[in-house]
């Protein structure tokens, strides 16, 4: 009975001592697992360059995914017959498997976060994703051979890429490590469900915004490694074309450059100032709105004023000329009423350029930055509203002594967040509305940024800027942050 009593209590103690074991090997695989997944976007690792026919910025999962992309360089390969389409078939197919590998290993490795049940799943799910993904590898090596033993190796350039290396050592690692779990990890009783705490489901729940942040916000920024290189479209980054500093000294040592700074900033900062002036207009009218006692027309003034944030400016664009052209409504009305002889093209000259930006931004954003506040003066306590009727204050002394401070919390949040932003207009409405006659004032930041890299050429000088523009733009957010801090006790960093 005594013999009974000891086994059944050091169980438990052993599946705690096995549990124990195996934690540094779950950190351990999802550290390299979580790296891996990474360098998925990274075309530097990318294993499927395995000839100089493919693009150097092609990445894995763009290889995976886009057999115009891995084969944008190769028609005359293929036309003169250096290389048969079948190996980038074939290459194609190796790393759509290798990216299914890792996501699967991807997806085990999250798994480990749970309960032993669950950890037994995500040691299986690691060892397919694994074993897959290296079986991708194979492939991607076959196709490899195929360009070395192709009617014209010299012309194709194969080369064994270092990427398969990284991502196979990767993958062997995590299928080791994975092995190993699962002889370390206790079987789950039958009766156990499949469980996680909740800390870990809240962060795999973000999970895959912070990965779409990273792949959209933070991969990008491996672009400034231009700046200190004298670039140019279809160049590699090379020792003997490294320039350190140059072009940031250039930025300002050059007249030119710093005239066209001067005009871009006060374009920039004249619209952004305009903007943060006017921001009120979304609160104003989400409060009138709310104020409207008719849910129908509450419903279609809403739905009307929301519906142009999702029109392309391209579109918009496309309205203003079929009214202010030449040819356009207003012309075409004026001229049938014998009020002018001749049209007038409105879209043309430099008068008032900021202002009919601002106006037509104003039409276009209002209604959408309107819903954040709707939700605001939703979230505010009724009872509120019912103590100022009863001491007696009307609809307006209601809406500035309850509805107001109400939304303020809110409204200081975005008006410090547009703060920060001063320097990125955005590029879409100013692209569309320039032209020769108003592009000393239409130019903002972001445009000029664009002609200067991608119309001029000059890759550097727009990354230099581009930097710069970042770093102001996140010292223009702390200052705020700080002189909110400082004056209302509240902060949003």
């Amino acid at each position: 009975m005594e013999e009974q009593t000891v086994t059944s209590v050091a169980l438990p103690e052993k599946k705690k001592a096995q549990r124990e074991v195996a934690a540094p090997l779950f950190y351990v695989q999802r550290i390299v697992t979580l790296v891996a997944f990474f360098l998925v976007f990274i075309p530097s690792a990318s294993p499927a360059k395995v000839c100089g026919l493919i693009n150097k910025n092609l990445s894995l999962f763009t290889s995976a995914i886009s057999y115009s992309s891995l084969t944008a360089d190769t028609g005359r390969a293929f036309r003169v017959g250096w290389v048969s389409e079948s190996a980038f078939k074939v290459l194609l197919v190796g790393s759509l498997i290798t990216l299914v590998g890792i996501i699967v290993a991807s997806a085990g490795t999250c798994m480990s976060l749970g309960n032993i049940k669950m950890k037994r799943v995500s040691i299986y799910s690691t060892i397919a994703g694994a074993i897959v993904g290296l079986g991708g590898l194979g492939v991607i090596y076959k196709s490899y051979q195929m360009m070395v033993n192709s009617p014209k190796p010299k012309k194709v350039e194969p080369s064994f890429p270092q990427g398969m290396l990284i991502f196979g050592i990767s993958l062997a690692l995590v299928l080791v490590l994975a092995i190993i779990e699962l002889f370390v990890v206790p079987k789950a009783a039958k009766e156990d469900k499949f469980e996680m705490e909740t800390r870990f489901k809240l962060f795999l729940m973000f999970l895959p915004f912070l990965l779409l942040a990273f792949v959209f916000c933070y991969l990008p920024l491996w672009g400034w490694r231009y700046a200190f290189f004298d670039y140019r479209a279809g160049d590699s980054l090379t020792s003997e074309n490294f320039v350190g500093f140059k072009w940031f000294t250039y930025l300002f040592e050059n007249e030119a450059t710093r005239r066209d700074i001067v005009r871009v900033l006060r374009n920039t900062l004249a619209m952004s100032g305009l903007g943060i002036a006017t921001s009120w207009l979304p609160l104003a009218f989400a409060i009138f709105l709310t104020e409207i006692k008719s849910t129908k027309f509450k419903r279609f003034v809403q739905t009307f004023t929301t519906i142009p944030n999702f029109i392309s400016w391209i579109l918009v664009y496309t309205i203003a000329l079929a009214i202010f052209s030449t040819d356009g409504f207003i012309n075409t009305f004026a001229q049938s009423m014998g009020w002018i002889e001749s049209g007038t093209n409105y879209m043309m000259g430099d008068n008032h350029t900021w202002l009919k930006m601002l106006a037509w931004g104003t039409w276009k954003g209002v209604g959408w930055g309107a819903i954040i506040y709707i939700a605001g003066i939703a979230g505010i306590d009724k009872q509120l509203y019912e103590a100022a009727t009863v001491d007696g204050a009307g609809r307006f002394q209601r809406i500035w002594n309850v509805t107001i401070p109400g939304l303020m919390p809110t409204y200081m949040v975005m008006l410090l967040l547009s703060v920060a932003g001063m320097l990125s207009n955005g590029l879409d409405q100013y692209l569309v509305f320039s032209n020769a006659s108003n592009t000393s004032s239409m130019e903002v930041l972001d445009l000029y940024v664009y002609n200067l890299g991608i119309a001029g050429g000059s890759i550097p000088l727009s990354t230099v800027i581009g930097m710069t523009k970042s770093i102001v733009s996140v010292i223009l957010l702390f200052l705020a942050n700080s002189i909110s801090k400082l004056t209302r006790g509240n902060s949003i960093v």
